[in-house]
């Protein structure tokens, strides 16, 4: 008679441990998501090194103002 739809025994534990499962996946998908379009975790230095390449070449004549000022905007988009 108290079986599985019948007692209170499971009630409000099965809703939150069902609530907190469903959250938990969800939460681990949006990170996963986030993770990946970021690029992991290598993408910053790359871009931080591009921008310091572009400065050095600028510091040594090998492009112009209008070509840096292009190149950053570019880099920072």
């Amino acid at each position: 008679m108290m079986g599985w739809g019948g007692g209170w025994g499971w009630g409000w534990f099965g809703i939150v441990h069902m609530l907190l499962w469903w959250f938990l996946l969800a939460l681990g998908i949006v990170v996963l998501f986030k993770w990946l379009v970021a690029g992991g975790a290598h993408r910053h230095p790359r871009e931080d090194r591009a921008l310091a390449i572009l400065r050095e070449r600028y510091a040594r004549g090998e492009v112009s103002k209008e070509e840096f000022d292009a190149r950053k905007r570019d880099l920072e988009a």
